[in-house]
């Protein structure tokens, strides 16, 4: 039993608190239970004029540019005839079936039929090259895959020959609507219709075990070739369970604190592909009777934020530090409305930093909110409570600002292994550069043989790999025992010691998490960086990369940057620079530079406005962690081009092979003027 004397009064009330929905079952009854509960509430928001849907006969098109609302008693009704069509197509249980599409109203429905009809999903990113696409549709035995559009389904005749696909069906109307072997959504819902039969349906809902695999989601590949995790009804069902005790209604909690409830609306945009839109923009809100609304093209977030105004949604911080642009853009380089802007900001650092505010700094946020935070809050559709950040590291600083100003952040933390929640801020004690704490029911330990804490400036507990068991953890890898047993370890190591029991539900093996982390005094953990990409110099100093590469992200000057130095004497830095910012500093300063990129890059007086902002974050740093050296390059690094993963993160192994001769140049040749700038 956990220990809890001393702990902090919303974590006891965590730990204490019940509700009906936390019985073991699997995720079809837990969908099944919240339609029941909600049947004449909103379950999913679409947008008209976005796609040609071949579910329009079944579902009343919105008008162009505009969102129309779905039903929980609709929706079930939508995924109660697919599962039943999917059937009808000869689909059995456990089949594995791909989902190949954007983040929209047909993934969602898609996905809850197929795990009814009893089948494993596996997920396919849409920026999947067609030698992807062959990996992630063989490696698991994909005998279906639902295909969103032709551009897709192109890359899935490409490799077709070598696959075991009996059935593909389209959500969109394409020129191979009429091919025999290709289904619409629609098809596969009229075949439902045909086919549904209610106790049948309810037989196949009782006959999965919330043990069985529910889904393999493939890891982002960062370090190499992806692994297929392998994840049951209960890892992601417990992990809804244990989110709704941080995040949820609890009796506790009163009108201050916001929750996620049949009240909310969340925005959803990132990739239901990904484990982190999966669990907390999919299951976790239509589990809790919430509104989804999708951003069905990246082009119209901002316009559809203000159509859908938003209580909640999930981001990654490359996200967040958009918005952030987005504000200083619209405050300008200079002037009365950037001086104000400028203020503002540190009112809110100072207030987000101050335990309890005097009347002098309230006044002071007070006038701030009317000047610049409400115009922010309205452009975020106004209605905003909190939103979770996850899925990579955000900038302390940054969080802080956010919160200063009245848009919280919590910053949570997990891994496609883990279903994915480990930890994540609770509204009550929202703490800036934290990952927060454990979600009850997840055992962490910290196993300080991988790191010595004084290589980490002024760490105030134990820093090593961070270890975690509990119901939401995976079993393993599809296939891959070698990974499977590299990556789970039955009993703790030596030096890892349990930061304090989270009472897991079960006594399974550890998972060791690959990143390293920080224990607080108070059982916070922080980030420092995954091991595998801390860097180990020439000196044999270790230097983690990520919160160097934070602080850049409240910098107006620096668009994106990876800090390299691994094997190296010192560190240094690739950085992409913030074009338009550059072009508007030109034009204010009657600077005449060059219009290409590649030139930019190579300009000197480019090269020093750059170094300004280097000289700034090294302030901030140790020594051994200072970028001692940096090139510019001129091309933003995307999921398209293949620098990123799907959820932003960067693909360090790509980049450095992109720009291996400038690194090599730059720590051959040196550039003094930098050295002297950044020092």
């Amino acid at each position: 039993m956990a220990d809890t004397e001393g702990e902090p009064s919303w974590l006891q009330s965590e730990r204490a608190f019940q509700d009906d929905r936390f019985r073991r079952g699997t995720i079809p009854e837990l969908f099944e239970s919240s339609a029941a509960r909600h049947a004449d509430e909103t379950a999913q928001l679409y947008k008209g004029g976005i796609y040609d849907r071949t579910m329009h006969d079944v579902i009343p098109p919105a008008p162009d540019g505009e969102f129309t609302g779905l039903t929980y008693s609709e929706m079930r009704d939508v995924v109660r005839r697919l599962a039943a069509g999917f059937r009808a197509l000869g689909l059995t249980p456990d089949d594995r079936v791909a989902i190949f599409a954007n983040t929209r109203m047909e993934w969602a429905q898609t996905d809850f039929a197929l795990l009814a009809a009893g089948c494993v999903v596996t997920t396919v990113y849409t920026e999947s090259s067609p030698k992807q696409v062959r990996y992630l549709l063989d490696d698991p035995g994909a005998t279906a895959v639902v295909v969103e559009n032709e551009k897709l389904l192109d890359r899935v005749l490409e490799v077709e020959d070598e696959l075991d696909l009996e059935t593909i069906v389209l959500i969109d109307h394409t020129d191979y609507d009429d091919r025999e072997d290709i289904y619409t959504l629609s098809d596969v819902h009229a075949l439902g219709e045909e086919h549904f039969d209610a106790e049948d349906y309810q037989d196949w809902l009782a006959e999965r075990s919330p043990d069985d695999l529910a889904s393999l989601i493939y890891t982002s590949g960062t370090t190499g070739q992806p692994k297929g995790v392998e994840l049951t009804h209960w890892n992601f069902r417990s992990n809804v369970h244990q989110t709704i005790r941080r995040v949820g209604p609890r009796p506790d909690r009163g009108d201050d604190y916001p929750s996620i409830d049949a009240d909310t609306t969340s925005i959803s945009f990132l990739p239901l592909a990904h484990v982190f839109e999966r669990m907390a923009g999919h299951f976790l809100m239509l589990g809790s009777g919430a509104a989804v609304g999708y951003v069905e093209h990246p082009d119209t977030i901002s316009e559809d934020i203000s159509k859908i105004k938003p209580t909640t949604g999930a981001s990654v911080p490359r996200v967040y530090e958009r918005i952030f642009d987005t504000m200083r853009e619209q405050a300008g380089e200079s002037g009365l409305k950037r001086r104000i802007f400028d203020w503002a900001l540190g009112v809110a650092s100072e207030y987000q930093s101050t335990g309890d505010p005097g009347l002098v700094l309230r006044a002071k946020h007070a006038l701030a909110d009317r000047l610049v935070y409400s115009t922010v809050a309205e452009n975020l559709g106004g209605e905003l409570e909190f939103m979770v950040s996850g899925g990579g590291s955000l900038s302390a600083e940054l969080c802080r600002l956010f919160n200063g100003m009245g848009i919280k952040i919590l910053e949570g933390y997990g891994l496609t292994e883990t279903s994915p929640v480990i930890t994540v801020n609770p509204p009550e004690d929202i703490r800036p550069g934290t990952l927060g704490a454990p979600v009850v029911g997840v055992d962490v330990a910290i196993d300080e043989s991988k790191a010595s804490p004084s290589e980490f400036g002024d760490s105030s507990g134990p820093v090593g790999e961070l270890l975690v068991r509990g119901a939401n953890v995976s079993n393993g890898y599809w296939n891959n025992p070698e990974e499977t047993d590299a990556s789970f370890v039955a009993e703790l190591p030596a030096r890892a010691h349990p930061i304090k029991t989270g009472e897991a539900e079960v006594e399974g093996k550890w998972f060791r998490t690959g990143d390293l982390v920080e224990r607080t005094t108070d059982d916070f953990l922080v980030f420092h960086d995954r091991l595998k990409q801390l860097l180990v110099l020439s000196t044999g100093k270790n230097v983690a990369p990520a919160p160097i590469e934070d602080l850049f992200a409240i910098n107006d000057r620096v668009s994106q940057v990876m800090v390299i130095g691994d094997g190296r004497k010192y560190v240094s830095a690739l950085i992409v620079p913030n074009f338009e910012q550059l072009q508007r500093w030109a034009e204010t300063n009657g600077i005449d530079l060059p219009t290409d990129r590649e030139a930019l890059c190579a300009d000197d007086r480019v090269r020093e406005w750059v170094g300004e902002a280097v000289a700034e974050v090294n302030a901030e740093l140790e020594s051994v962690e200072r970028v001692k050296q940096f090139e510019l390059v001129p091309r933003e690094w995307t999921a398209e081009n293949d620098l990123l993963t799907p959820s932003m993160k960067k693909k360090r192994r790509n980049i450095v092979d992109v720009y291996a001769d400038r690194i090599d140049a730059m720590y051959e040749n040196g550039r003094q003027e930098t050295q002297r700038t950044t020092d």
